[in-house]
């Protein structure tokens, strides 16, 4: 079953990791995919090798997300390459791992700026293009196990995923009105770009896995199946929720 068949999809961050597999996946699911990617060329352009080598059309368009004239760039390109925007996934993040109490304030700010501004940003301008368009559209938001937790390196990273995820709550009623749904999903531990050097060390990564009732760290692709089902029809009565996809690293507290 194509549970994308003929819809547009956008996707932030979408030359690796999580943003990677959900556009490959929204291919595989019969979606046109847009990708934003902020410097990796190569990576973007055999991303969308992969869309086109699945029969769908893709698009890739550089630019920062930090900058609100990305957000509209993007979704304009979008709409004239594929007619309109049904689907936005916000992923694009940043994690330089950092001590609390020597926190540059740059790198605090960029990571705000990446994370909170951009997710704020994407999804505004994909859910302009939707209310003019005049028959909804879903926002999924890739937020994190870090918004209902905390993380030692990890006090300027935290409270931008509880923000998305906030964002998703607040977005679906004010755009619950024009058919819009919005969602978020909260990974666990997925092997991605962010973490490879945090899990680079092997007693950690044993720990981290010991923690997770599955047995195992995610990968990119365990999102595919919560991302499509939340964009597609058959989420068509799910709004402002959040899906924990941990292979239940949350729950594990004994």
């Amino acid at each position: 079953m194509r549970l994308l068949e003929g819809k547009t999809v956008l996707v932030t961050g979408g030359s690796t990791g999580i943003g990677r597999a959900a556009a490959i996946g929204a291919a595989q699911h019969g979606a046109n995919v847009a990708i934003n990617y902020a410097s990796s060329d190569d990576k973007a352009a055999s991303c969308i090798a992969e869309i086109e080598a699945l029969g769908q059309k893709g698009l890739a368009v550089k630019g920062d997300v930090a900058l609100p004239e990305t957000a509209s760039d993007f979704v304009a390109q979008a709409v004239d390459a594929f007619g309109r925007v049904d689907v936005m996934v916000s992923n694009a993040g940043i994690c330089p791992f950092h001590a609390f109490l020597d926190m540059p304030a740059e790198t605090f700010e960029r990571t705000q700026r990446v994370n909170m501004h951009g997710a704020y940003y994407m999804c505004q301008a994909a859910a302009r293009q939707m209310v003019a368009q005049g028959d909804g559209g879903a926002i999924v938001a890739v937020s994190s196990i870090s918004a209902l937790v905390g993380g030692e390196y990890q006090t300027h990273y935290t409270p931008t995923k509880a923000g998305v995820h906030s964002l998703m709550q607040s977005a679906a009623i004010a755009l619950g009105r024009h058919g819009i749904r919005c969602n978020s999903v909260l990974p666990g531990t997925i092997l991605t770009e962010i973490n490879k050097d945090d899990l680079a060390d092997a007693d950690k990564r044993r720990y981290m896995e010991s923690r997770t009732p599955l047995g195992r760290l995610g990968q990119p692709e365990d999102l595919i199946g919560p991302i499509v089902f939340l964009a597609s029809d058959m989420a068509a009565y799910v709004t402002g929720a959040a899906l924990l996809v941990d292979g239940g690293m949350f729950v594990n507290l004994q």
